[in-house]
C-alpha cells in the first residue's frame, strides 16, 4: 500500500425489512459478532456500529433495526432510530432478500428514501441469499429493483457464505470520502462493552425461548467489574414483563436460565479475549416497554416513540 494513498473514513447504512440479513453482514465484514443474530424478527434495537478496515478507508456500519411499520412505543423508536441512522450516512445500502423480490415492505422502503434522502447520497442495492433463486429470475429482479429506484450500484451477495461481500466492502471503501479515521484501528464497535454483553445475552434467551418470549423482554448489565486477574465479573438483569414469564426464563428448577448464561457466559469471554463471569437476575417489571431509561440503555429515543 502507497504511503500517499489518502485515508478515508464514513459511515454506512445497512438499511432493509426484518431478516433480510443485515446483522449478518455486518458480522461477515467486521469478522466479529457485534449485532445480534437469530432467526426472530426485529432482534436489532441498538443502534449499532461496526468498523471496518479495507486497505486505507475506515468504514464504519451503522446497523440500524430493521424498518417496518410501527405498532407499539418500542417499535416506533426503532423505525425511527433507522431512519436517523441512514440520513446521517455517507452512504446506504439497501438490502433485499432474493427469493422475497420487491416485497410491498421493500417499496414502502424505496418510496421513503425517494423522499428522505438527500440528493446526492449514494444508495447503493445488495441482494442477498442469492443461493435461493436461479440466475435468471436474480437478472429480472435487478432490472425491477433499479427501475424502481436509481441505485449507484448493484451486488449479488450471500451475507451468509461471503460470496460477492468483498466487492461490496471495496465499493464502499472507495466511494467514502477522504478523512482522517474515526477509531483506532482496533476498536470493533463503539458500542459500550455492557451493552454488547447484554445482546448476548439476550440473544441467548431469544434462541432458547424464540416462541414464547419475542420482544417482552430485555436485558441490562447492571454491573461491570473488573478483576485483578485479567477477568470480569458482569451482573445483568433480565426484565419479563408477566410474573409468569420469569417462571418460563429460569425453567424448572432454574434450568434453563443456567443453561442461557453459560452459553452467553462462554459467547462473551471469546469476545473479550479473557474470562468472563456471569451473573442473571430475572425481574418483573410489567410497564419496562415504557420506561425512558430502558431505551436509553438500548441506544434508543424514548421521544421517538410518540406517535
Amino acid at each position: 500500500m502507497a504511503e500517499t494513498e489518502p485515508t478515508r473514513a464514513g459511515f454506512v447504512a445497512l438499511i432493509g425489512e426484518p431478516n433480510a440479513g443485515k446483522s449478518t453482514l455486518l458480522n461477515r465484514m467486521v469478522g466479529a459478532k457485534v449485532s445480534i443474530v437469530t432467526h426472530k424478527v426485529q432482534t436489532t434495537r441498538a443502534r449499532i456500529r461496526g468498523v471496518c478496515m479495507a486497505g486505507q478507508s475506515q468504514i464504519v456500519f451503522v446497523d440500524t433495526p430493521g424498518i417496518f411499520r410501527p405498532r407499539r412505543r418500542l417499535d416506533r423508536s426503532m423505525v425511527k432510530a433507522a431512519w436517523g441512522g441512514a440520513a446521517d450516512a455517507d452512504i446506504v445500502v439497501l438490502l433485499i432478500e432474493a427469493h422475497r423480490g420487491l416485497t410491498e415492505g421493500t417499496q414502502a422502503i424505496i418510496d421513503r428514501l425517494r423522499d428522505e434522502m438527500p440528493r446526492g447520497k449514494p444508495v447503493a442495492l445488495a441482494i442477498n441469499k442469492i443461493d435461493r433463486v436461479k440466475a435468471e429470475v436474480l437478472l429480472a429482479l435487478a432490472q425491477k429493483m433499479n427501475e424502481a429506484f436509481p441505485f449507484a450500484k448493484t451486488f449479488m451477495i450471500s451475507a451468509e457464505r461471503g460470496h460477492g461481500v468483498e466487492d461490496l466492502k471495496d465499493w464502499l471503501a472507495g466511494e467514502l470520502p477522504e478523512s482522517p479515521w474515526y477509531y483506532p484501528e482496533d476498536q470493533l464497535a463503539d458500542l459500550p462493552m455492557r451493552m454488547i454483553a447484554a445482546e448476548m445475552t439476550r440473544e441467548k434467551l431469544t434462541l432458547r425461548l424464540h416462541e414464547e418470549l419475542p420482544y417482552q423482554l430485555t436485558v441490562e448489565t447492571e454491573k461491570w467489574e473488573e478483576r485483578a486477574d485479567g477477568s470480569a465479573r458482569i451482573d445483568q438483569v433480565v426484565y419479563v414483563a408477566r410474573e409468569g414469564h420469569k417462571g418460563i426464563v429460569l425453567g424448572k428448577g432454574g434450568e434453563t436460565i443456567k443453561a442461557i448464561g453459560a452459553a452467553a457466559r462462554a459467547e462473551i469471554s471469546e469476545f473479550l479475549g479473557r474470562p468472563a463471569h456471569l451473573f442473571l437476575t430475572v425481574k418483573v417489571r410489567p410497564n419496562w416497554l415504557d420506561e425512558a431509561e430502558r431505551y436509553t440503555e438500548m441506544g434508543l429515543d424514548f421521544k421517538d416513540g410518540d406517535g
